[in-house]
């Protein structure tokens, strides 16, 4: 398995994300675990989640709890999780960005993840009644504090990213966007994270749920060179974002053992200039 760095810590190319074994529709748990430890197997060695990976605010936490399931006696594996979002009972979505919530839902993510320190904390989503600066100065005080090992921000633009940086005093270890073929807005941000260090974490970078398995049906290029060199159009995806800078750490959602083993199969993809600029255009 290719390696990269988050901060200081050396993981997999590919990580493996959460959030589809858990929102609505998810697997049976078994099928949940065994999608985890083949991840293992694999060699993956970072896994996101997030403590509003659940169906509503009845199981708040449901992800944060089943890859801690999974991951008991293994070690060597980086556990990202966010805090910021909400649920509500109707299964929508809300935000919560002031510093007493986040170092509440961090105490909360560590009881569920039954761990003394979070390998990697994230501020899920900017939050508009707060000030960014209030916000990132919470991830600072639980760095201080020994709560967290590494601090990251999710869904922030360049300004923003700058901002958490200073507010970190140069310790923002992760940048969470989503990018995909269907959604390059972010380049702008990729190329932030490349110019300063740190990490960039592509979510949904197969195109979301739902629409991974349509990736090579939507956009030709990707299937035609995947097909080139004898793998899935999900494959050439990824090993496109990963020629993209060293500091890109894709993050593809499964709820399968073998969606995640296809993933996980991107770092041995080697793919020419030509195509590379072919699946830029």
């Amino acid at each position: 398995m290719l390696t990269r760095r988050i901060g200081g810590v050396e993981v997999s190319a590919i990580g493996l994300g959460g959030m589809p074994m858990s929102l609505s529709g998810r697997p049976e748990r078994d099928r949940a675990i065994d999608t985890i430890r083949t991840a293992l197997d694999k060699g993956v060695t970072l896994i996101d989640t997030a403590d509003a990976y659940s169906a509503d605010d009845t199981d708040f936490g449901h992800n944060e709890e089943l890859i801690a399931e999974a991951l008991k006696g293994v070690d060597g594996v980086l556990v990202a999780t966010k805090g910021g979002h909400t649920r509500t009972p109707d299964g929508g979505w809300g935000l919560d960005g002031r510093p007493e919530y986040l170092k509440a839902a961090c105490e909360a993510s560590l009881r569920r993840l039954g761990v003394d320190a979070i390998g990697l904390y994230q501020f899920h989503r900017p939050d508009p009644d707060v000030p960014i600066a209030e916000s990132v100065g919470a991830l600072a005080d639980l760095l201080d504090e020994g709560k967290i090992r590494l601090a990251g921000v999710s869904n922030f633009d360049p300004a923003q990213i700058r901002e958490a940086n200073d507010v970190l005093g140069g310790r923002l270890a992760s940048v969470q966007n989503q990018f995909s073929p269907a959604f390059r807005s972010s380049e702008p941000e990729l190329e932030l994270c490349a110019e300063l260090d740190i990490a960039f974490l592509p979510w949904s970078p197969l195109g979301g749920m739902g629409s991974a398995g349509q990736l090579g049906a939507k956009f030709a290029a990707f299937a035609e060179v995947g097909e080139a060199h004898g793998v899935s159009p999900q494959q050439a995806c990824l090993a496109w974002m990963l020629a993209k800078a060293p500091q890109v750490v894709p993050i593809p959602g499964a709820s399968r053992p073998a969606s995640i083993a296809d993933s996980a199969d991107a770092v041995h993809v080697r793919l020419t200039p030509e195509e590379l600029r072919r699946l830029d255009g």
